[in-house]
């Protein structure tokens, strides 16, 4: 298994890079999320050994277990899914960036957070491109009133925005949301210029490549990595 993941992670880099070099980006500007959500920690281990630093999980509880593990290692952990205000304070204890922060409210606990464990706490707003109710996410007008309210907050970090599409079969056909997530931060930045919102986390093993031709700068990549694992 060690092999097949090291040469996984390095066909993920090189289409990463190549994708980036296709679209006259740095492949500097992108960096890799490896998602490990359901991954036993023997097999982040190998990834890791292949030169992962970033890791990606789901649930707070599931990392946190990981990270306790895997502490001694120079890595750092994303929370990419949906977090609940609940668990907002383990969340700002464990994680380097939060990738899904989708409320006021949440905002304001983790700023809170921040305060007590005087650090500040990074994040990025994840944005419903799609209207879908099952869905966790801000509506697209909904970004600029939020970002307002947020210069309340003293140890919140709001580096970016996040956000699934619907997945398609043909990965070109996501392309579009992708775009719109990149024109809705453009404008944000510009709305907003004392927020430095320098990242875009968009594409997933299946469409990574075209995330990255419009303007991805964290791509969490799960299967292409670890295969398919079974879902919980």
């Amino acid at each position: 298994m060690t092999e097949q993941v090291r040469d996984r992670v390095e066909q993920v880099r090189q289409r990463m890079a190549e994708a980036a070099r296709r679209a006259g980006r740095d492949p500097d500007e992108v960096e890799l999320v490896a998602v490990t959500k359901t991954v036993q920690v023997s097999v982040i281990r190998e990834a890791i050994n292949a030169g992962v630093i970033l890791l990606g999980e789901n649930r707070v509880q599931e990392a946190s277990d990981k990270i306790a593990l895997l502490s001694s290692l120079a890595i750092k952990w994303h929370l990419i899914g949906h977090l609940q205000t609940n668990k907002s304070r383990s969340a700002a204890e464990l994680f380097e960036l939060i990738h899904s922060v989708d409320s006021l409210k949440l905002a304001a606990a983790l700023d809170r957070h921040g305060v007590s464990l005087q650090k500040q706490i990074r994040v990025l707003v994840e944005v419903k491109l799609d209207g879908e109710p099952s869905k966790t996410g801000i509506l697209e007008h909904d970004l600029l009133p939020l970002l307002e309210s947020c210069r309340q907050f003293t140890h919140l970090a709001i580096e970016g925005l996040m956000a699934i599409p619907p997945f398609c079969w043909n990965p070109q056909d996501v392309r579009p949301f992708f775009r719109s997530l990149r024109l809705l931060r453009d404008q944000a930045a510009k709305a907003c210029p004392d927020y430095q919102l320098h990242h875009l986390s968009m594409g997933m093993s299946h469409d990574y490549e075209i995330a990255i031709e419009e303007g991805a700068t964290l791509v969490r990549v799960g299967t292409a990595i670890f295969e398919r694992r079974p879902s919980r």
